[in-house]
């Protein structure tokens, strides 16, 4: 993955004496106890059935926690933060001057603080392990102060799509459950802090173990439409999500999955059905 301006997000910033603890009552992830100096969470906004409405990043810095969050959904997810607001002792606002970026390189003016020691730059949270991240870094940071000539979020999202990593956008808004979404294995959720919207149906799934769907890939020869069901040996096992060209997301039964044979195919196109190794 090259470095890149993820300029499809958008940077709000939350400030005050109790920011931590409004955003600790809103979000699957524990805010309070699991963000600590130069590092990320990754989090979701849920409705109170557990369904996702927004999914995002959230770190420390310039004063504030910063919310890292698709650009076609921040002011909707700025609405929604001020409608909870009520009397916390919080500012909540959109910081255009800020930009987010993945994998920043480089030194400007052959300084010796690099563009990301020049921003606030953790590692991507969703899929960590003895390795490093899978998914890099992300960095925010002031964009008068960044590299102009960077390339935009192509790279970074083929390298999300070739891992299996849903976000955004293809969760849809209001569709989804958190856990048929893959946010525990994703690093998302903690089921350890106290209440947030949804946590009631979000840990019945969990400790019930009813959360039988799961969020697939799917590869063709073609690009593939917008929306349609997904077979196997002509068995429906669930349906298209989001589609980028010849890859797509499927939200898939895993016990029709698995009980089902024969060829897969999506809105009755031949497919290459793949179970990300994070999932197995």
């Amino acid at each position: 993955m090259e470095p890149a301006c993820l300029d499809d997000r958008a940077v709000l910033a939350i400030s005050g004496p109790q920011a931590r603890d409004f955003l600790q009552g809103l979000v699957t992830n524990d805010v309070a106890g699991g963000l600590a100096p130069g590092t990320g969470l990754y989090t979701a906004l849920l409705s109170p059935q557990g369904k996702i409405l927004f999914d995002f990043f959230v770190t420390e810095g310039d004063g504030a926690l910063l919310l890292d969050v698709a650009r076609d959904a921040s002011d909707a997810l700025l609405k929604k933060m001020k409608m909870y607001r009520l009397r916390a002792k919080i500012d909540i606002e959109a910081r255009a001057q800020l930009g987010v970026y993945a994998e920043l390189q480089g030194h400007p003016d052959n300084r010796p603080a690099s563009y990301a020691d020049r921003a606030v730059t953790f590692s991507d949270p969703r899929l960590v392990d003895s390795k490093g991240a899978a998914l890099g870094k992300r960095s925010i940071g002031a964009r008068a102060e960044m590299p102009a000539n960077l390339p935009g979020p192509r790279s970074y999202h083929e390298h999300r799509l070739a891992l299996g990593v849903p976000e955004g956008g293809d969760f849809g808004f209001e569709k989804i459950f958190a856990l048929d979404a893959g946010l525990e294995e994703l690093n998302g959720v903690s089921f350890s802090k106290g209440c947030y919207i949804g946590q009631e149906l979000t840990s019945r799934m969990k400790h019930r173990a009813t959360s039988r769907k799961r969020i697939l890939t799917v590869t063709a020869n073609a690009p593939l439409p917008a929306a349609g069901p997904v077979t196997k040996g002509g068995v429906e096992i669930g349906e298209l999500i989001s589609t980028h060209g010849d890859t797509a997301f499927v939200l898939v039964r895993l016990d029709r999955m698995e009980e089902a044979h024969g060829d897969v195919t999506a809105a009755q196109i031949p497919v290459a059905l793949t179970k990300p190794v994070w999932l197995a």
